[in-house]
């Protein structure tokens, strides 16, 4: 009996300190660990920031056009033939009335002498009718049909020369040859497009408009136009035209506009981002696209500023002593890799451009700018 009364009281106490050390590594440690966690600070997280600029931004109506030439024929023959004798090569800027392409004339040359002999007997027949009318020995019938002997043959002689002259392709006006896609000794048939004739200085650019801001546009309009092949440099022109009407399946305008094109960069066909500048200069406060938290329930920044127990402003308060505010903020229109701001922030205020996934309202930062993405790789789009 005593032994048994044992046996229970030192299970009952192996039990109890099984419990307890139990209680103490689930229940008790955890909240311990989790109570210094919540009265630790937050690490200071690293971020890089810009400074929001005032900028003088002219509003812009953006679309998407497409290079054409002023001129632009593909050189075709309208009859067909044997090509005999090339005169340019591809890429060849030439000059209006150059002679481009022959096309063998040997039967239409034999064609034109044969013509001409019976022009020139004609005219003798015609001369010897004219002597005997004045001398009565001939009937006026008789005269009118070496008249209308000599018209055709005349007719003949121009018809021939005619035929040769379609046998030799001139450039109708000043441009720039494209690639030859025809071979000397090559038969062509009416039509066949031998190769391009491009008049590519000035250029145009044409691009649709909604309706919706037909009001806003007007000739004379000055464009900025830039292109995939040189993301960096601008095209300047000016609206020339605009469409007699509206597409009714897409309900746009079409515009075109002049764009100088002294050095030949910009080729028919090619992709344009276009802006047309409308009204006068506002002044805006701008800041990086990068700057800007997007989401459902609006737009915010990061705005630096100094920690509570800092002196100064965010440009002089130590780098470790600051902490972000988070603002909302109301978007206007963008312009390349910048955006305008229309409420919420203050020109000369610096907002964080980096980091702002790590985050929230109150947080301490360390501002280190080379953690900033450079211009060359960002990846929001032109615009």
């Amino acid at each position: 009996m005593r032994r048994s009364l044992t046996l229970t009281f030192v299970f009952l106490l192996l039990a109890g300190f099984a419990g307890g050390l139990g209680y103490f590594q689930f229940v008790f440690k955890p909240e311990m660990i989790k109570g210094f966690i919540s009265k630790a600070p937050p690490p200071v997280a690293t971020v890089a920031v810009t400074e929001a600029k005032k900028e003088d931004w002219i509003e812009r109506i953006p679309a998407v056009g497409t290079f054409r030439a002023v001129q632009g024929i593909e050189l075709a023959p309208q009859i067909g033939g044997v090509i005999r004798a090339f005169h340019f090569d591809s890429g060849q800027e030439v000059a209006k009335g150059t002679l481009l392409v022959e096309l063998d004339d040997s039967v239409e040359q034999a064609d034109l002498k044969s013509n001409l002999a019976t022009l020139k007997n004609t005219d003798l027949a015609l001369d010897r009718q004219r002597q005997l009318i004045t001398g009565g020995s001939t009937s006026r019938s008789t005269l009118d049909a070496a008249e209308a002997a000599r018209d055709q043959a005349s007719a003949a002689v121009e018809r021939t020369r005619a035929l040769i002259a379609q046998k030799a392709l001139s450039a109708p006006f000043a441009g720039r040859i494209g690639l030859r896609r025809a071979d000397i000794g090559q038969y062509v048939s009416p039509g066949t497009g031998i190769a391009s004739l491009q008049q590519l200085d000035p250029i145009y650019v044409d691009f649709p408009i909604p309706e919706q801001a037909i009001a806003e546009l007007a000739t004379g309009q000055v464009v900025e136009v830039t292109v995939d092949a040189w993301p960096d440099t601008p095209f300047v022109g000016k609206v020339i035209s605009l469409d007699a009407r509206v597409s009714a399946e897409t309900r746009n305008l079409v515009v075109r506009a002049e764009v100088k094109n002294a050095d030949k960069r910009l080729k028919p066909g090619m992709f344009a981002n276009v802006a047309v500048l409308v009204g006068k200069a506002q002044s805006l406060v701008t800041l990086p696209r990068t700057g800007v938290t997007y989401s459902l329930y609006g737009d915010s920044v990061y705005v630096v500023m100094p920690a509570p127990a800092a002196a100064g402003s965010a440009q002089s308060a130590p780098a470790d002593q600051m902490i972000v505010e988070r603002r909302a903020v109301k978007l206007g229109a963008s312009r390349g890799a910048r955006v305008s701001i229309l409420s919420g922030l203050e020109p000369g205020e610096q907002v964080v451009s980096e980091g702002q996934s790590k985050l929230m309202a109150g947080a301490r930062v360390r501002v280190d700018n080379s953690l900033a993405l450079p211009a060359s790789l960002n990846p929001l789009p032109r615009q």
